[in-house]
């Protein structure tokens, strides 16, 4: 089995390590990761400039970029064989709801669908942080059953891990994505030269979150397993919007 991980926290980001760890039994497991922190990048590609690959002291090779060109780079150039699998993470926070949307450590692994490899992304639910071992247990299960019993189709799972011992969590769910409420007001500041900056505001609280959604089965205590899919046609208005054309 050939894995490809990555993440959008940086190469040296401990749920990278725990990932790592987590899935190296399983076979090859290559990582190509951002040099530094890109959460919020969501899909973008760097077209404007040339990227540099280097190697950590750690095997863990680097990209100046995005989390969507560490995997575009390793699938379509640097390794050699196509991976079997693509797991992104393991993400410091959640990744639900409207989170998808900007989220770099979900872009990781959309770029690998993208490219027709099945793919997860991982997140550890909670600010501390104190049980990446759990999502760590959850990332193995999840990737021995994807390639020992495929799904038969393309898939591209966002699961979310609560912040628990693993014995304690309550189970699995296969979900949908909640929705938040609108975010909180920018943030304006001053800095030191008296400039005015400003700070993106946190996100809203969720708005749907009711049973079925990703926020209702982490609240439960129960990790959440929503597929994805790109396709952004809005199905339901293509009739309105030709009758709107006249």
């Amino acid at each position: 089995m050939n894995i490809l991980l990555s993440n959008d926290d940086g190469y040296f980001a401990t749920g990278l390590s725990v990932l790592h760890q987590s899935l190296l039994s399983l076979g090859t497991v290559d990582v190509v990761a951002p040099e530094r922190d890109r959460s919020g990048a969501s899909n973008s590609l760097t077209l404007d400039r040339p990227l540099t690959l280097r190697s950590a002291p750690n095997g863990f090779r680097f990209v100046n970029g995005t989390p969507t060109d560490c995997v575009h780079l390793a699938v379509t150039g640097l390794i050699e064989t196509l991976p079997d699998l693509v797991v992104s993470g393991i993400n410091h926070g959640a990744n639900m709801g409207d989170d998808t949307v900007y989220s770099g450590t979900v872009a990781a692994a959309t770029e690998g669908y993208l490219l027709g490899v099945p793919a997860l992304a991982v997140s550890l639910v909670g600010k501390e942080g104190r049980h990446f071992e759990t999502a760590g247990k959850v990332a193995r299960l999840l990737s021995e059953k994807l390639i020992t019993r495929p799904v038969g189709q393309p898939v591209l799972l966002n699961v979310n891990v609560p912040d628990l011992p693993f014995e304690q969590l309550a189970g699995m769910r296969v979900t949908r994505l909640g929705k938040r409420h609108k975010a909180e007001p920018v943030i304006r500041a001053t800095n030191p030269r008296g400039e005015t900056v400003y700070w993106v505001g946190p996100a809203g609280a969720a708005q749907d979150a009711g049973p079925g959604t990703d926020f209702h089965a982490i609240a439960e205590g129960y990790v959440s397993i929503t597929p994805l899919r790109l396709d952004l046609t809005h199905t339901d208005q293509l009739d309105a919007i030709r009758g709107w054309l006249g």
